[in-house]
């Protein structure tokens, strides 16, 4: 099993940690990097070999990560010159890229099963599986419907659900057809021209645990939680 570790960005909403590092190798709890927790899980998982996407900072990432020796696994390096998306750096790499991969972000802390995700996404025959996770967001303010200026209807601090990209993404190397190599590709786009192809990508619901690590928020309640939870985020590993 193939895995894509998209790791080139700034990390701009994570500063001032990452003036000096880039953000994949931010701290956790006992001064695991992130980027290290994910390769760990990754190779627990089964996975063999892994391509990091590095950019800013990249070159600090390679000499901390290596050739993947110690953690069992084959481990290259996709260096990104100038800002592609989240999903451009596939781009330059499909011809390397087995039928069916794993892409993921770096900065993604969860105890997501990423091999029975890339099963699925195998099994569906989907162009793209996106892990998704439930959100609630409590809005503080009365909320007014309104229509040429009458109030319709009003809702008293209302809460919304909905689901969010986790970051991890089941890939076909076919889906890539029709992009070209070098050019941006955002991960909106690729949804957006699936969609409207309609041929939809399937969404792998996940109840479990997860932390977007960009987040200033999150990153601090990583911090705080990883020490109880590093057991069963790092089991078997």
């Amino acid at each position: 099993m193939h895995a894509v570790i998209l790791a080139g960005g700034k990390g701009v909403r994570l500063r001032p940690y990452t003036t000096a590092l880039p953000k994949p190798l931010v701290p956790i709890g006992d001064q695991h990097a992130i980027l290290e927790i994910v390769l760990r899980q990754l190779a627990t998982a089964g996975f063999t070999h892994v391509t990091i996407a590095i950019g800013h900072l990249g070159e600090i990432i390679r000499a901390y990560v290596g050739d993947g020796t110690q953690w069992g696994m084959e481990i290259d390096y996709a260096t990104e010159e100038n800002p592609l998306g989240t999903l451009g750096p596939l781009l330059t790499l499909r011809e390397k890229l087995p039928e069916t991969f794993l892409v993921m972000n770096g900065d993604v802390l969860t105890d997501l099963d990423y091999a029975d995700m890339l099963r699925t996404h195998e099994e569906t025959g989907a162009p793209l599986t996106i892990a998704t996770y439930a959100r609630k967001v409590h809005i503080d303010f009365g909320v007014l419907t309104t229509d040429l200026s009458r109030v319709t209807a009003f809702t008293e601090k209302p809460s919304i659900d909905y689901r969010v990209s986790m970051g991890v993404y089941g890939v076909s190397r076919d889906t890539l057809d029709g992009y070209t190599p070098g050019l941006p590709l955002g991960f909106d786009e690729l949804v957006l021209d699936l969609i409207r192809d309609q041929n939809q990508p399937h969404a792998y619901d996940f109840g479990g645990y997860w932390l977007d690590i960009g987040r200033p928020d999150d990153y601090d309640r990583a911090n705080a939680e990883f020490t109880s939870r590093k057991s069963h985020l790092l089991k078997g590993a």
